[in-house]
C-alpha cells in the first residue's frame, strides 16, 4: 500500500475541486465484511492523471462518468484516473473488511450479551478502509451517508439520521468536511437524548453499559452544555453542525475523535467501577477537548499534516482552560492535573531523539506515515503549554481576538501555521511571528535556575537560563513561619532573559519557586537553600499548584540523574501522606511505582522501593478511615495492591470482597488484585476462570488475558507469546492486555529468553497488522523491565539493521532512549 506524500497531495489539490460524496454502506452482509458504494462529484481544473484511494477486500466495479474502469487497475490502494477538464462523477462499489484493530470500520461483539456494534475511525488515511475517496484534508466536500443496518440497530452519523420507509438510515448532508471526519456508528445503542441551545444532544453506549451511563448522564451532559456555552462566549463563530452526539465505543485506540457532530470516545469513560474525581475530571477535559475541535480542526482544518498542532495543541489548551472556567464547581483546578500528568508527557517526549518542533517544517512531514508519528506529547502537551505561555505573554483578549479573525477568514476551509500567526498578529502589536519562531520551530526543554546574591535585607535575584526561549514567569518567594509552614511573601512577575536582576527587600526567602503558577514550559532547578526547603517542607507549601511545580522539578532531577531515586522516594514518604491534592498523590505514586521501582533502581533495591510505596499507601489508608476522602482511599488501595510483595493481605481482601474499612471490591479492584496475585504466583487458571465467570464483560475478558499472561509459568508465557505474535486473532484491546501481563520484573529469569525474540516478532506483526498494532506492540509488548546494557545493544542493532514500519521504529526509538536513561540513572 502506498502512503500519500505531501507533494502528491499538493498536486492533486491543484488539479481537483471535490464537491460531494454519496456514501452507501450495507452492514447486513456478515461479520467479516460489508458492502460500500461511493459516488463522488468533482471538477478537474485541467486535463490530467490522478488517483482515488481505497483498500477493499474486493473491488467490484468503478465507473467514471458512466464509463467502466478496469478493477484490475487498482494498484495497492490506488485506482488511477485519467481526467479531462471539467465536471466528473466517479462511482466505486466494493466489499470492505471490518477491522479488529480500531482502524477503518471496527466491529465488536459484546461478550456480555452477544450484541454487535460497528463504528468508523477514519483518521489520517483510514477512510480508504470504508469507501473510495480523495483522501487528504484539503479536499473538503459535502457528505451524504446512507446505511443499511440490522432491524434492531440505530445508526448515528455526522448529521441527524432518520430511518427511511425501506429500513435504511440516511444522515443529513454535512457542511464541507475533510474525508477523515466522516463517521458512522451503528448498533443497538443505549441512548440518552436531550436538547440544548436549540440543538439535539445525545450520549450513547453499548446496552450492557446502560446502567453506568445512566448513572453519569447528568454529569456528562452538564459538562457538555457548560463547555458548549463557554465556547460560544469565547468564539464569534457559532457551533457549525446540526447536532451534537457523543458515542462511547468499544476498543477505541485513542481517547476520543473529534468527528463533527458525532464525537467517539473510548467507552472506558463510562465508568463501571469506582473512580476518583481526577478521573472524572479527565473525562470532562476530553469532552471539552473534542468540542474545541469543532472549531479548531473541523470548522478550520489543517492543509497538510505538518500543522497537526493547530488541531491538537489548541484543543488541549482549550480543553483544560474551559473545564477550569465552566466546570469549576465540579473540578476546581484542572491545571494541577495537567502539570503532573500531561506536561510530564511533553517533557519526556521533548528530550528523546525523536523530538520535533511543535510546528515542524513541512519537509519534515513528507507523507502520512511520517505525520502519524507526531501525535505525541509534543503536539498535545508541549503545544498546549506553549499556548498557555502565549496567552500569558499576549493577554487573553488579544489571543481570542486573533482566534476569531482566524475562524472568520478560514471557516469551512483549510489553513496553515502562517495563516494562523498572521491572524494572531492582526490582533496585537506584539511580535507574534518572532514568538512563533522561538517557541514553535525549536525543540528541547529550557532549564531555569534561580541565583540570589546579597546579604541582610537586600538581595538580587537572577534567573539563569539554559536554552533559547523567552519566558514570562511568576516567581514565588516563600518564608518559613514559626510553625514550620512555608508562607507566600510575594509573587514577582519576571521576563527571562532579564534586563537586570530583580531586587528583593527583606530576609532571604526560604524557598524561591520559579514558574510558580506553571505558566511556561521549562525544567526548573533550585538554589541550594531552596532545594533544602523543598525537600524538607514540600507538604508545608500552601498552594497545590506550587507543590505540583516542585514535584515536577524533583521528577526531572531524578530523570536527569541529579537526584537519587532513593532520595525522591524518601521525599514521597515524608510528604505524600499529608498531601490533600488527589492529582498530586496519583501522579507522584505513579512515577514512584512505574519509573523508580520498575526501572530506575537496581533489582536488589526494588523490594525496598516497593516497601516505601506500600508504606505511603498504608499511611493514606489510615488517614482516610473516616471515609471523607474516598478518592485518596481508592488511590491508596490501588497503590498498595500494585506494590504488594507478599500475597496474604490482598488475597484476604479478594476472599472477603472488601478492603477493611472500605471500599467493597468492584470489578476493577478484583481484577487488579488478581493480576498482582498472578505476578506473585499466588493464583492459578481456575481462579482466573472463576473470576471471568463472575465478570464475563469485555473488561473481564481483558482482565483474564492480563492475569493469564502474568502467571509465572513457562506454559502460560508460551501461550501468551503465541497469542501475541503467532496469530492475528487478538483484537487491539486483548493484545494490549496480554502484553501488559507478559513482562514482569519479578519474573526476569522466566522471560529472559523472550527478550531477543521480541524484535523480529514485533517487526513481523507490524508488517502484517499495520501501524495501530505496531504501536501497541512497541508500547506494551516491549521488554521494558530488562534494564541492562545487553538489552540496549540488542535493540540498537535491530534499529540499525532491520527494516520496519515507521510507527514501530518511532516507538522503539523512544523505548530504547528510555532504557538508556534508566541505565544512566542506575549508574548514578
Amino acid at each position: 500500500m502506498s502512503v500519500l506524500t505531501r507533494d502528491e497531495a499538493q498536486t492533486r489539490a491543484q488539479l481537483l475541486d471535490v464537491h460531494h460524496y454519496l456514501v452507501d454502506l450495507d452492514l447486513t452482509t456478515g461479520d467479516e465484511t460489508f458492502e460500500s458504494t461511493s459516488t463522488v462529484r468533482f471538477t478537474a481544473r485541467a486535463a490530467g492523471d490522478t488517483f482515488v484511494e481505497l483498500k477493499p477486500a474486493t473491488l467490484h466495479s468503478a465507473t467514471l462518468d458512466g464509463a467502466p474502469l478496469d478493477p484490475a487497475a487498482l494498484d495497492g490502494n490506488r485506482l488511477p484516473l485519467s481526467l479531462t477538464e471539467g465536471e466528473h462523477e466517479l462511482r466505486v462499489t466494493a466489499t470492505m473488511r471490518y477491522s479488529r484493530t480500531g482502524e477503518g470500520m471496527h466491529r465488536f461483539t459484546d461478550p456480555t450479551d452477544g450484541e454487535s456494534y460497528v463504528y468508523t475511525q477514519l483518521f489520517m488515511e483510514d477512510v480508504q478502509r470504508v469507501f473510495a475517496a480523495f483522501d487528504q484534508p484539503d479536499l473538503k466536500a459535502v457528505f451524504e451517508v446512507a446505511v443499511t443496518a440490522p432491524d434492531d440497530w440505530t445508526v448515528l452519523a455526522n448529521g441527524i439520521t432518520e430511518r427511511q420507509p425501506d429500513g435504511t438510515w440516511k444522515a443529513a448532508p454535512t457542511p464541507l468536511l475533510s474525508t477523515y471526519f466522516v463517521c458512522v456508528a451503528a448498533g443497538p445503542w443505549h441512548s440518552v437524548r436531550t436538547e440544548h441551545a436549540g440543538l439535539p444532544f445525545g450520549i450513547h453506549c453499548r446496552r450492557s453499559l446502560a446502567p453506568h451511563l445512566d448513572a453519569d448522564a447528568d454529569e456528562i451532559l452538564a459538562v457538555t452544555k457548560a463547555c458548549y456555552d463557554r465556547y460560544h462566549e469565547k468564539f464569534d463563530e457559532p457551533y457549525p453542525f446540526d447536532s451534537y452526539d457523543q458515542a462511547f465505543v468499544p476498543e477505541f485506540n485513542a481517547g476520543a475523535m473529534e468527528n463533527p457532530g458525532l464525537v467517539t470516545f473510548r467507552d472506558e469513560f463510562v465508568f463501571r467501577s469506582a473512580v476518583t474525581v481526577t478521573e472524572r475530571q479527565t473525562r470532562a477535559m476530553v469532552i471539552a477537548h473534542e468540542m474545541a475541535h469543532m472549531w479548531f480542526g473541523d470548522l478550520v482544518t489543517l492543509r497538510w499534516w505538518d500543522d497537526i498542532w493547530l488541531n491538537e495543541s489548541f484543543a488541549e489548551y482549550m480543553g483544560y482552560q474551559t473545564v477550569n472556567e465552566a466546570c469549576s464547581d465540579l473540578f476546581p483546578d484542572t491545571w494541577i492535573d495537567f502539570g503532573v500528568t500531561r506536561k510530564a508527557w511533553g517533557y519526556e517526549a521533548d528530550q528523546r531523539p525523536s523530538t520535533h518542533p511543535v510546528a515542524p517544517d513541512p519537509e519534515a512531514v513528507p507523507d502520512t506515515a511520517s505525520a502519524l508519528l507526531n501525535f505525541d506529547g509534543i503536539s498535545y502537551a508541549k503545544g498546549a503549554s506553549a499556548l498557555r505561555q502565549l496567552v500569558t505573554w499576549l493577554g487573553e483578549k488579544d489571543f481570542l481576538a486573533g482566534i476569531n479573525i482566524h475562524f472568520k477568514r478560514h471557516k469551512f476551509g483549510n489553513a496553515t501555521l502562517a495563516d494562523f500567526i498572521d491572524n494572531l498578529a492582526a490582533a496585537t502589536d506584539r511580535d507574534v511571528h518572532g514568538w512563533a519562531e522561538q517557541w514553535l520551530r525549536t525543540t528541547g526543554v529550557d532549564t531555569l535556575t534561580p541565583r540570589l546574591d546579597g546579604e541582610g535585607l537586600h538581595w538580587n535575584l537572577t534567573v539563569d537560563r539554559a536554552g533559547t526561549r523567552p519566558h514570562r514567569i511568576s516567581v514565588g518567594l516563600y518564608d518559613r513561619d514559626p510553625s514550620g509552614d512555608l508562607v507566600l511573601r510575594e509573587h514577582r512577575e519576571l521576563d527571562v532573559p532579564q534586563d537586570a536582576p530583580a531586587e528583593l527587600t527583606g530576609p532571604r526567602p526560604a524557598l524561591v519557586v520559579l514558574n510558580d503558577g506553571d505558566l511556561t514550559y521549562t525544567k526548573l532547578r533550585f538554589d541550594e537553600v531552596s532545594a533544602e526547603s523543598a525537600l524538607r517542607g514540600l507538604s508545608r507549601v500552601p498552594d497545590p499548584l506550587t507543590r505540583a511545580v516542585v514535584w515536577n522539578a524533583l521528577r526531572d532531577q531524578v530523570r536527569d540523574g541529579d537526584l537519587a531515586p532513593a532520595d525522591h522516594l524518601a521525599v514521597a514518604g515524608a510528604h505524600l501522606a499529608e498531601e490533600t491534592e488527589l492529582a498530586l498523590v496519583q501522579g507522584v505514586l505513579a512515577f514512584a511505582r512505574h519509573q523508580i521501582a520498575d526501572r530506575y533502581v537496581p533489582a536488589d533495591e526494588r523490594p525496598a522501593a516497593l516497601a516505601t510505596i506500600s508504606g505511603i499507601a498504608r499511611a493514606l489508608l489510615r488517614r482516610t478511615e473516616d471515609g471523607e476522602a474516598p478518592g485518596l482511599r481508592l488511590t491508596a488501595v490501588r497503590a498498595f495492591v500494585d506494590s504488594a510483595t507478599t500475597p496474604d493481605k490482598i488475597a484476604s481482601w479478594l476472599d472477603e470482597g472488601t478492603v477493611h474499612g472500605g471500599p467493597e471490591l468492584d470489578p476493577e479492584l478484583r481484577w487488579r488484585i488478581l493480576a498482582r496475585l498472578a505476578v506473585l504466583g499466588a493464583t492459578d487458571e481456575a481462579a482466573i476462570a472463576a473470576e471471568l465467570e463472575r465478570d464475563p464483560s469485555a473488561t473481564g475478558q481483558e482482565g483474564a488475558a492480563r492475569c493469564r499472561a502474568a502467571l509465572p509459568d513457562p506454559e502460560a508465557k508460551a501461550a501468551a507469546w503465541s497469542a501475541l505474535f503467532d496469530s492475528d486473532d487478538l483484537s487491539n484491546y486483548l493484545f494490549t492486555a496480554t502484553a501488559q501481563g507478559f513482562w514482569q520484573p519479578e519474573q526476569a529469569d522466566l522471560v529472559r529468553e523472550y527478550v531477543p525474540r521480541f524484535y523480529e516478532a514485533a517487526v513481523a506483526l507490524g508488517d502484517r497488522r499495520g501501524p495501530a498494532m505496531a504501536e501497541a506492540a512497541g508500547r506494551y509488548a516491549f521488554p521494558a523491565y530488562a534494564v541492562d546494557a545487553d538489552s540496549l545493544a540488542l535493540g540498537e542493532r535491530h534499529l540499525a539493521d532491520t527494516p520496519m514500519i515507521p510507527a514501530l521504529r518511532r516507538k522503539l526509538v523512544d523505548q530504547l532512549d528510555d532504557l538508556r536513561r534508566a541505565l544512566k540513572v542506575r549508574e548514578g
